[in-house]
C-alpha cells in the first residue's frame, strides 16, 4: 500500500480507475472457477469488489459513482440493441405461452420477496436486494439502487449487500428446481429427453428436390401452385428437359419437371405430397452454372426497401429464397423489407449473383465497423427518456424510467427500427458483447467496493442468514409452482420448460445446465424467447417495489 500511496494521490481518479481495473480482473478470474460444474460468471466481480472493500480499499466517491452509472448505461443500452430486432415477434404464436409463464414467475418472485421480508422483519432495501439476487438479475439491482438513492442514498448499499448474499444460492436453487421437476414427471421428462434429437429440435430450413407428377399442375405458374403460400414454401430452381434454371413466380411448370423446394421439414413433406414425389436427382448438387450464395445487406440506400421494390429478380435473373436476421433464418417474399446486416441467400448464375450482391452492398467489413454517431445519439436519447417524469394514478410522486430503464427501452426501439435516414442503429455482435461486458463489470466492481464494508458484518451478526434462506425460497417457489403447472396442465416439453425457467431468471449457468441434458436447442430457444420481456419486467418491478413501499 505504501508503494501505491507514493504513486497515487489519495482519492484521485487515477487511483480509482487503477483499483477498479484490479478488482474487475480478479473478479473475472474468480467467476471462471468451477465448483461442482457451476461458476459465478460475471458475478465474481461483485464478490471481488466486496473483498476489496472489506479489507479497506476505498476510492473517490464521485468517480466511483460516475463509473457505476456509466457502466449501467452501457450495459442496459447494449442489452436493448441485442434483443430489439426480434423483441416484438416474441409475442406471436408459441412465444405468448412461454412469456406468460415467465411473467408470472417475475410477479410471483416480487410478491414473495416483499411478503417474506415483511414477515422476517427486513426493510424494503433488503427486500429488493434479495429479490434481485434471488433472480440473478443485475439490471434489477441497478434500477432498485437508483430508485433508492433518490429517497435515501445510503439505502442503496443495503440492497447491494442483500443481493450479494442471495446470488450464490439462487444459481443452485434454479438447477435444483429443474432436477426436482424432472423427478416429479420422471416418465414424461425421460421420454422427451430421449426423443429430443438435434435434427428434430432444430428449426433450420430444408431443401428438397421434387418431381412434378400431379397432372393438375401442368401449365401452372409457380405462384399458382396450391398450398405454396399456406405451407410457406419457396421454389428456387426448376429442371425442365435437362435444363436447370432459376425459378420465378411466373415460371411455368410441366409434368416431369423437377423443382427445388425450401421450407420447414414438415411443410416440405406436405408440399411433396401435393406436387409429386421426391426426386432421385438432387438439384443442389447437380453440375450447372447456377449457384447459391449468401449476401449481406450493407448498402444504405437499399435499407427499408422491399425485395419487390428493388426488383432483383427481374434485373439480374436471380431468386432470393431466405434471409437470416438476429441468428434466425426464414423464407422471404417480395414484401420482405431489408434491414442493415440482413443475410440473404441468392440463387442464380455466378455473374448475376455477383451483380445482385453489389447492389445490396455485401461488404462484411462494414459489419465490423460500429456506427458511433447513432450509438452516442441512442445513449443520449435513452438517458433523456429515463429522466422524463411520468405521472401514474395512485402515486404521489412521478415515476422515472431512470438510467436502467430509459437506455434499455431506447435501445430496443432504435434497434427494432434499425435506421432513420443515414443513421443506422446496428452494433456488430462483437462490439455489442464488448460494450455489454465492460458496462456490467464496471457496475459490479463499483457496487462491490461500496458494499464491502458491511457485507461480512451483515452475514455474521446481522440478518445475513435470514436473507440467504429467504432469497432461496424466493428463487425456488415461483419457478417450482410455474414449472409444475406448465408440465402438468400445459404439457410443455421438459427441455423447453427448462429454458423458459432459466430465461425467467436471466441465468446463463442454469441454461448451460439445461443444455447439458440433451443435444437440443429447445432450451436455448425458450431462453431467448422469454429473455427480453423478463429483463424489462425485472427492471420495472424493482423500481415499483421501491416507489410503492419505501418511504
Amino acid at each position: 500500500m505504501e508503494l501505491f500511496s507514493a504513486l497515487f494521490s489519495p482519492g484521485s481518479a487515477a487511483w480509482t480507475v487503477f483499483l477498479i481495473m484490479l478488482v474487475s480482473a480478479a473478479g473475472l478470474a474468480i467467476g471462471n472457477l468451477r465448483v461442482l460444474g457451476i461458476n459465478l460468471g460475471i458475478a465474481g466481480v461483485l464478490f471481488s469488489g466486496i473483498l476489496a472493500g472489506h479489507f479497506g480499499l476505498s476510492a473517490d466517491e464521485h468517480t466511483l459513482e460516475f463509473l457505476r452509472e456509466f457502466g449501467l448505461i452501457l450495459f442496459v443500452y447494449s442489452i436493448g440493441t441485442q434483443v430489439g430486432p426480434g423483441f416484438f415477434s416474441l409475442f406471436r404464436k408459441q412465444g405468448i405461452r412461454l412469456n406468460l409463464i415467465a411473467a408470472a414467475i417475475v410477479l410471483g418472485g416480487a410478491a414473495a420477496a416483499l411478503l417474506g421480508a415483511k414477515l422476517a422483519g427486513l426493510d424494503v432495501p433488503a427486500a429488493v436486494g434479495l429479490y434481485s439476487g434471488a433472480v440473478t438479475n443485475t439490471p434489477s439491482l441497478a434500477a432498485a439502487q437508483q430508485a433508492l438513492s433518490a429517497v435515501r442514498p445510503e439505502a442503496a448499499n443495503a440492497a447491494s449487500v442483500a443481493y450479494a448474499l442471495a446470488y450464490p444460492g439462487a444459481i443452485i436453487g434454479i438447477i435444483l428446481t429443474m432436477v426436482l421437476i424432472r423427478r416429479l414427471f420422471r416418465s414424461q421428462a425421460e421420454r422427451e429427453l430421449l426423443e429430443t434429437e438435434p435434427d428434430k429440435a432444430a428449426s433450420s430450413l430444408q431443401a428438397a428436390s421434387i418431381t412434378v407428377e400431379n397432372r393438375n399442375l401442368d401449365g401452372l405458374r409457380i405462384k399458382d401452385v396450391p398450398a405454396l403460400d399456406e405451407l410457406g414454401i419457396v421454389v428456387s430452381r426448376v429442371l425442365h428437359e435437362g435444363v436447370l434454371s432459376v425459378a420465378h413466380d411466373d415460371t411455368v411448370l410441366r409434368a416431369g419437371d423437377t423443382l427445388l423446394a425450401v421450407g420447414q421439414p414438415e411443410s416440405v413433406r406436405k408440399f411433396t405430397l401435393v406436387v409429386g414425389s421426391p426426386s432421385p436427382t438432387d438439384l443442389k448438387k447437380m453440375p450447372s452454372r447456377i449457384i447459391h450464395s449468401r449476401v449481406i445487406v450493407t448498402k444504405k440506400d437499399v435499407i427499408g426497401k422491399t425485395l419487390g421494390e428493388l426488383g432483383l429478380e427481374s434485373r439480374y435473373d436471380v431468386a432470393v429464397t431466405r434471409a437470416a436476421r438476429a441468428d434466425v433464418e426464414f423464407l422471404v417474399s417480395g414484401s420482405y423489407e431489408l434491414q442493415f446486416a440482413d443475410n440473404l441467400v441468392i440463387v442464380g448464375e455466378e455473374a448475376a449473383v455477383g451483380k445482385a450482391a453489389a447492389a445490396l452492398g455485401n461488404s462484411p467489413k462494414d459489419l465490423n465497423h460500429p456506427q458511433l454517431i447513432p450509438a452516442f445519439i441512442g445513449i443520449a436519447a435513452g438517458v433523456l427518456l429515463g429522466s422524463i417524469p411520468i405521472s401514474l394514478p395512485g402515486l404521489s410522486t412521478p415515476v422515472r424510467l431512470g438510467l436502467a430503464g430509459g437506455p434499455l427501452i431506447m435501445g430496443i426501439l432504435l434497434s427494432y427500427i434499425q435506421s432513420i435516414g443515414p443513421l443506422t442503429w446496428y452494433l456488430p455482435p462483437a462490439g455489442n458483447l464488448m460494450l455489454r461486458e465492460l458496462g456490467i463489470v464496471l457496475f459490479l466492481a463499483c457496487v462491490g467496493l461500496k458494499a464491502g464494508g458491511r457485507f461480512f458484518e451483515t452475514l455474521a451478526s446481522g440478518p445475513g442468514l435470514t436473507i440467504v434462506l429467504l432469497s432461496f425460497l424466493v428463487t425456488v417457489l415461483p419457478i417450482l409452482i410455474a414449472g409444475v403447472f406448465a408440465k402438468a396442465r400445459l404439457r410443455l416439453n421438459y427441455m423447453s420448460l427448462c429454458g423458459a425457467l432459466a430465461g425467467s431468471m436471466t441465468d446463463p449457468p442454469a441454461l448451460a445446465f439445461a443444455n447439458s441434458l440433451a443435444p437440443s436447442n429447445l432450451s436455448a430457444m425458450s431462453y431467448a424467447t422469454v429473455y427480453p420481456l423478463v429483463m424489462i419486467l425485472r427492471v420495472v418491478s424493482a423500481q415499483v417495489m421501491v416507489i410503492l413501499f419505501f418511504r
